[in-house]
């Protein structure tokens, strides 16, 4: 859909190591790896000394970044197997963050909006929080009918995992639900839909 100027769509101004932080968090997701270590010139050995990587390799699983990444030699590093077990240790990171800490996110579209609440949760301004887009455009929609929510969402329109019904991918996003939106397409004329395009490749 990709319509210019709506307001809620979220920009990703790319990662950029703010050096005088007294706490980096890296949240990353498969592709997003790739985002810090593009920028391994500006970790120097004091930044290091205070950083924690959080990775999740999911379609990026086998190409090296794990191994990248560690060897960066950051304070901490972990490798999870799943998003929901890394969104989990990132709350335990932010639960004991200090002020000064920066969050930095880079992966999916969907998996940046799930860290980004987390960051919510524990009081940090969106605005704050760091972030770049790296890998798949597909998105995580919500049914505004059903209001279930499906991951990984490439084509418009596409078919509700929850209800079946035929949703339209809009360009509208919920930064409290961290997802674009999707609304019947043939509601006044069921059996109309058009045919998926693949949209978010």
């Amino acid at each position: 859909m990709l319509v210019a100027g709506i307001k809620s769509r979220p920009v990703y101004q790319g990662l950029t190591i703010q050096p005088n932080a007294r706490r980096h968090i890296f949240a990353l997701e498969g592709e997003g790896a790739q985002a810090l270590l593009d920028r391994r010139a500006a970790l120097d050995e004091t930044a290091l000394s205070r950083s924690e990587i959080l990775y999740v390799a999911r379609g990026s699983q086998g190409t090296g970044l794990d191994d990248a990444l560690r060897g960066l030699g950051a304070d901490m590093f972990f490798t999870a197997p799943t998003i929901a077990t890394l969104l989990f240790r990132l709350k335990g990171s932010l639960g004991t963050a200090h002020m000064g800490t920066r969050l930095y996110i880079s992966g999916t579209e969907g998996f940046i909006g799930q860290a980004m609440l987390v960051a919510l949760e524990y009081g940090m301004d969106h605005a704050s929080v760091i972030t770049e887009h790296r890998g798949s455009l597909a998105r995580r929609v919500q049914c505004v009918h059903c209001k279930g929510i499906t991951d990984d969402v490439t084509t418009s329109p596409f078919a509700c995992s929850h209800c079946a019904l035929p949703l339209l991918v809009r360009d509208h996003y919920s930064r409290r639900l961290a997802a674009f939106q999707g609304v019947n397409i043939d509601a006044e004329e069921p059996g109309s839909a058009p045919n998926p395009e693949e949209l978010f490749l």
